[in-house]
C-alpha cells in the first residue's frame, strides 16, 4: 500500500457531518471525457455506517469524482485507474494502492470537523479549509498513482513528492483557486499541528509531521506567486529564512513535473482543462 495520507488520525473522536464541494463549475452537464473510454473510473461506494449517507449524497450530488474525472483527463495512463470514496471501518485516511485510489468518508468527515466555525485572522473561510483539504488530500493520493503507473523515479521520499506534486497541481487552478485551496490546504496541517502530540518514534513516519507539512505548503505557495501570498511571510507564518529558498525549491518542482510528467499529458486535452473554472464559491459548505 503506497500513500496513506494521514497515520495518526485514526484514533480521532469523530463527529457526524456532511460535506458539499466540487472541483468544477462546469455551467452544463456536457463532460470532457465519455465515461466508457475514460482511464480514470470513479465509485462512490454505499457507505455503511449511516453517519455518513449524506456525506456521500452530497458527493454525487455536486458530481465531485465526475469533475475530478474530468480535470484528469488529459493524463494518459497505461491502465484504468479507479477512484472511490467509501467508509473504512472508522479509518481516518486515503491511500492508494494497485491502481486505485480510496478515499474514507470518515476523512471527508475529520476535514469538516476540523475546519474554523468562521473566518480565521488570516481570512481563511470555512469552505476554504475544507475545499483545500479535501482537494489537496484528493490530489496527494493521485500523485502516488501518476508515480507507480507512470514508472516515474523519485529521489527522496514518495510522501514529500506527492505533497509537492498536488501543491503544483492546485497552483495551476489560476490566482483565485490557488489562494483558496492551498490556504485551506495550510490551515489543514497547521491546525493538526497545533493538537498532534508527538512522539519520538512520529518522526521515523514515511510523511512529514503536520507542522512540516505545514510549512512546506506555505513555500510552494510563496515561491509559485510571491505576490498573491507574500501574506505568509508579512504576518510571521513562513519564517524569512526559509521564504529566502521558496522560489528555487518551485523550480525544482517545475523541472521535475516538465521533465518527467508533462510528456504523459495531451497539450490538446490540457488547453480544454485550463479554459474552465475549476472551483464554485461556494464549494466546501
Amino acid at each position: 500500500m503506497q500513500g496513506c495520507v494521514i497515520t495518526t488520525l485514526a484514533k480521532a473522536t469523530l463527529l457526524g457531518a456532511a460535506i458539499g464541494l466540487a472541483i468544477s463549475a462546469q455551467a452544463t452537464a456536457q463532460r470532457l471525457v465519455d465515461p466508457e473510454t475514460s482511464s480514470v473510473r470513479i465509485t462512490y461506494v454505499e457507505p455503511v455506517n449511516p453517519a455518513h449517507q449524506p456525506i456521500m449524497e452530497r458527493l454525487k450530488k455536486r458530481e465531485v469524482l465526475e469533475d475530478l474525472r474530468d480535470f484528469l483527463s488529459p493524463l494518459r495512463l497505461p491502465a484504468p485507474l479507479l477512484i472511490k470514496v467509501e467508509g473504512c471501518n472508522g479509518n481516518v485516511n486515503a491511500w492508494y494502492s494497485a491502481n486505485v485510489v480510496t478515499y474514507c468518508y470518515e476523512l471527508i468527515e475529520y476535514i469538516r470537523k476540523s475546519a474554523p466555525k468562521e473566518t480565521t485572522d488570516e481570512g481563511i473561510t470555512p469552505e476554504d479549509a475544507v475545499l483545500g483539504a479535501f482537494v489537496d488530500i484528493m490530489l496527494h493520493e493521485i500523485s502516488h498513482a501518476i508515480f507507480d503507473m507512470l514508472k516515474i523515479p523519485v529521489f527522496g521520499r514518495e510522501e514529500d513528492a506527492a505533497d509537492q506534486l498536488a501543491a503544483f497541481i492546485l497552483l495551476q487552478f489560476g490566482k483565485d483557486a490557488a489562494r483558496r485551496t492551498l490556504t485551506g490546504t495550510a490551515h489543514f496541517w497547521g491546525s493538526m499541528s497545533v493538537s498532534q502530540k508527538l512522539e519520538h518514534s512520529d518522526f521515523a513516519d514515511i510523511h512529514g509531521v503536520a507542522a512540516q507539512r505545514f510549512y512546506n505548503v506555505l513555500c510552494i505557495a510563496y515561491g509559485a506567486e510571491r505576490d498573491l501570498f507574500n501574506d505568509f511571510v508579512q504576518k510571521g507564518l513562513l519564517p524569512k529564512d526559509r521564504a529566502a529558498t521558496c522560489e528555487s525549491e518551485y523550480r525544482q518542482i517545475v523541472r521535475a513535473y516538465v521533465d518527467l510528467v508533462a510528456p504523459h499529458v495531451d497539450p490538446d486535452a490540457q488547453k480544454k482543462v485550463q479554459a474552465m473554472e475549476w472551483l464554485k464559491p461556494d464549494d466546501g459548505k
